[in-house]
C-alpha cells in the first residue's frame, strides 16, 4: 500500500465514529444538577429581618423572581445582539499567515507548441518550504446595506425585549396585589380560627352531653351540632383558600419553601372611587400598553426586512486592498500590495421583485390588522377592568358591612351568654358566622385590590422608573411605592395631591366598677378596632382619643339597661362627636359580658371613626355633633 499511514488514520476514524452511541445522564449527574439548581434559585438573597410590607414584597418579587430574571437576561441578550450587529457595518480586515512544505521540488519543463519538443530543462521557481502572510481590507456595499438594516432590526428586537420585561413587571405587581392581601387576611385570622375551632369542638361535646342527659331535645341538639359542623367546615375551606395565597406569595418573592416570614399588619389602603375619564384612559392605554408598542416595533422590523430584500436585488460592489508577503527566495519581490474592484449581479433575482413587493404589502396589511385587533382588545380590557372594579368595590362594601354586622352580633351574643347550654352554643355559632364573613371580607378586599391593579395594568402604567438608582431592596421599595402611588393618582384622577393619611387612635375606658379590669377591656376594644383597619396608638403620644364611659341605669325586672357614652376627641383635645350605644346587662356585670358589650359598641362606630381619622389634613375639622342613640339590638 502506497499510503499506510493515511490508511491507518482513516480506519481509526471510521472505527471511532462507529463506536459513538447515545449516553443518558446518570442518576448521580441528575442529583448533582438538582442540588446545583436549588442553590442557584435562592442564592444571594437579602435575609428577611422584619415584617414584609406590600411594597417590600413587590420589591423582592421584582428583584428575585425567576421569571423576571429570565426576561432581564433575554433583554440583555437582545442588547448584546444589537451591539454586535453594529460591527457588521465595518469593512472586513482579514489577516492570514501560512507555511508550505513538500518533500521534493516543484517545477516543470516547457514544450514547443510547433515542434512538440522540450525546449527547457526541468526548473523550479518555488522553495520546498516557504512562508505566506497577507492582510486584506474588503468592503462590499451590498453587504453594508444589508448589515445596516439588520442592525436596525436587532435594535428593535432589543426594544421588544424591554417591552416584554415591562409587561412581566406589571403582571408580577398584579399577582402580588391578589396574593399579598389574601395572605395578610389569613395571617390576621389564623389565631382566631384556631381559638374558635377549639370552642366549636367544646360546644359539640357540650351539645352531645346535653343531648345524652336530656337537657336539650334530640332534634334541637342535632340541629346545633349540624350548624356547628357546617360552620367548622366553611371556616376550614376559607382558611385553606387564603393560606394558598401565602404559598403563592412566597413563590412570587422566590422565598425558599419553609422559610418563616411575617407580613406587616398595617391598616389597609383605602380604595379610590372608580375613574370617570374613560376616553382618556383608553387613549393612555393605546399609548402605553407594552403589547401595542411591541407591535409598533414589529411593524418597523417588517419594514426593514422589506428594504433588505429590495437591496438584495441590487448588484454588489466590493473594494479589496491588501498587502502580501511570500518568503520564497525565487521571487523578485517578496512584498507587494494589490487592490481590486469587483462587481457582481445576479440578474435573475430581478424576477423576484413583484413577489417581494406583494409580500411586503401583505405583511403591512397583516400588521395593521393585527394592531387594530389588539387595540380593540385593549379598549375592551380597559372598560371591562373599570366595570370589574366597580363591582368589586360594591361587593367589598357589602361584605365589609356584613362582617361588621356579624361581628357585632357575635359580641352581643357573648355579652348575653348565660349558663344555659343553648346560650353558649348560639354564641359560638354567631362567632363562627362572624369569622366566615371576615374571611369573605378579606377575600373581597383582595379582589378589589386585584381589580384596581387590573385597571393600572390595562392602562399600561409603569411600575418602576426606567433606571433604578440602586438594587438595594429598601431603595427599590421606596421607588416602587412612589411610582405606584403616582400612577394611581394619575389614573384615578385624585383631586388633591395630599394623600389622606390615617390618624392614630387611642382608646380610653371610664365609669367601670372596681370589680372589672379596665385594661383588659381597653385591649379588647383596641384589638377590635385594629382588626377593622384603624390605626391604634399606645397609651402615650399624639393622635385622636376614643373615650368610652359606662352609664348604668337602675335595675328593673332583674336586668339593668346600660349604655356606653362614646366621644371622639382630636389630637388637640377638641371634641369632634359623641355617640351612645345601649343594651341590657345582668346586675352582677360579668367581665366577659361587659367586654363584649364594649366591643359591640365600638364596632358600631367603625365607619364614622374611619371617615374622621382618614380625612385630609387640609379639610376643616367638623363641628361637634351629637348623634341620636341607636336603638338597642336584641339578641
Amino acid at each position: 500500500m502506497k499510503y499506510p499511514l493515511l490508511s491507518v488514520l482513516s480506519a481509526s476514524l471510521l472505527a471511532g465514529c462507529a463506536s459513538i452511541a447515545p449516553e443518558p445522564f446518570s442518576s448521580e449527574e441528575i442529583k448533582a444538577r438538582v442540588v446545583r439548581d436549588q442553590q442557584e434559585m435562592y442564592k444571594e438573597q437579602a435575609p428577611i429581618v422584619q415584617a414584609i410590607s406590600f411594597y417590600d414584597a413587590v420589591a423582592r418579587a421584582l428583584t428575585y423572581n425567576l421569571d423576571y430574571r429570565l426576561k432581564l437576561m433575554e433583554s440583555a441578550l437582545a442588547q448584546g445582539i444589537s451591539d454586535s450587529s453594529a460591527f457588521e457595518l465595518l469593512p472586513r480586515l482579514t489577516a492570514s499567515a501560512g507555511y508550505n512544505a513538500r518533500n521534493n521540488d516543484s517545477g516543470g519543463t516547457s514544450v514547443s507548441i510547433i515542434t512538440g519538443e522540450e525546449t527547457l530543462s526541468p526548473s523550479t521557481s518555488q522553495e520546498r518550504r516557504h512562508q505566506l502572510r497577507s492582510a486584506e481590507l474588503s468592503w462590499n456595499i451590498l453587504d453594508f446595506g444589508l448589515s445596516y438594516y439588520r442592525a436596525k432590526q436587532a435594535g428593535d428586537e432589543y426594544n421588544i425585549a424591554e417591552e416584554r420585561s415591562r409587561k412581566v413587571r406589571q403582571n408580577i405587581v398584579q399577582d402580588m396585589r391578589n396574593s399579598y392581601w389574601r395572605a395578610l387576611g389569613a395571617q390576621r385570622l389564623l389565631l382566631q380560627v384556631d381559638a374558635l375551632s377549639k370552642r366549636i369542638e367544646r360546644a359539640l361535646e357540650q351539645s352531645r352531653q346535653a343531648e345524652a342527659s336530656g337537657v336539650l331535645p334530640p332534634a334541637q341538639a342535632l340541629a346545633y351540632q349540624r350548624a356547628l359542623l357546617d360552620a367548622l367546615t366553611l371556616i376550614t375551606l376559607k382558611r385553606q383558600e387564603l393560606e394558598f395565597a401565602r404559598h403563592e406569595l412566597a413563590a412570587l418573592m422566590n422565598i425558599a419553601p419553609g422559610t418563616p416570614f411575617q407580613l406587616a399588619d398595617a391598616p389597609e389602603e383605602s380604595l379610590p372611587p372608580v375613574p370617570q375619564g374613560v376616553d382618556e384612559l383608553e387613549m393612555r392605554a393605546l399609548e402605553n400598553r407594552p403589547e401595542l408598542r411591541e407591535e409598533d416595533y414589529r411593524a418597523r422590523i417588517d419594514g426593514f426586512e422589506a428594504r433588505r430584500q429590495l437591496i438584495a436585488l441590487l448588484p454588489g460592489i466590493e473594494f479589496v486592498a491588501g498587502g502580501l508577503y511570500d518568503s520564497n527566495k525565487y521571487l523578485y519581490n517578496n512584498n507587494w500590495y494589490d487592490g481590486s474592484v469587483r462587481i457582481s449581479w445576479n440578474v435573475l433575482k430581478l424576477a423576484a421583485y413583484p413577489t417581494v413587493k406583494r409580500t411586503q404589502e401583505a405583511r403591512e396589511k397583516t400588521a395593521e390588522a393585527r394592531r387594530l385587533a389588539l387595540s380593540m382588545a385593549v379598549i375592551t380590557q380597559v372598560r371591562v377592568a373599570l366595570e370589574r372594579y366597580k363591582l368589586a368595590l360594591l361587593d367589598y362594601r357589602q361584605t365589609d358591612e356584613s362582617a361588621r354586622v356579624d361581628e357585632r352580633l357575635a359580641q352581643i351574643s357573648q355579652a348575653g351568654v348565660s349558663s344555659r347550654v343553648e346560650s353558649e352554643l348560639e354564641a359560638v355559632r354567631t362567632e363562627a358566622r362572624s369569622l366566615v364573613t371576615q374571611f369573605q371580607r378579606y377575600a373581597a378586599y383582595a379582589n378589589a385590590q386585584t381589580a384596581l391593579g387590573r385597571i393600572l395594568n390595562s392602562v399600561g402604567e409603569n411600575v418602576l422608573p426606567d433606571e433604578l438608582e440602586s438594587r438595594d431592596l429598601a431603595t427599590v421599595a421606596k421607588q416602587l411605592q412612589h411610582r405606584l402611588v403616582a400612577g394611581e393618582r394619575e389614573v384615578f384622577s385624585f383631586v388633591s395631591a395630599d394623600v389622606a393619611r390615617p390618624q392614630s387612635l387611642r382608646v380610653e375606658v371610664a365609669g367601670l366598677p372596681a370589680s372589672l379590669a379596665a385594661p383588659a377591656i381597653v385591649e379588647a376594644v383596641s384589638e377590635r378596632l385594629r382588626q377593622s383597619r384603624l390605626l391604634i396608638g399606645g397609651e402615650a403620644g399624639g393622635g385622636a382619643v376614643f373615650r368610652m364611659t359606662l352609664k348604668r341605669a337602675p335595675v328593673r325586672n332583674g336586668v339593668e339597661r346600660s349604655a356606653w357614652e362614646m366621644s371622639l376627641h382630636d389630637a388637640s383635645g377638641k371634641l369632634v362627636a359623641t355617640h351612645s350605644y345601649s343594651s341590657v346587662l345582668t346586675p352582677d356585670l360579668p367581665q366577659r359580658s361587659v367586654q363584649a358589650f364594649a366591643e359591640a359598641a365600638a364596632l358600631s362606630q367603625v365607619s364614622f371613626l374611619r371617615e374622621q381619622l382618614t380625612a385630609p389634613a387640609t379639610a376643616a375639622t367638623r363641628p361637634a355633633v351629637t348623634a341620636p342613640a341607636p336603638a338597642a339590638l336584641a339578641r
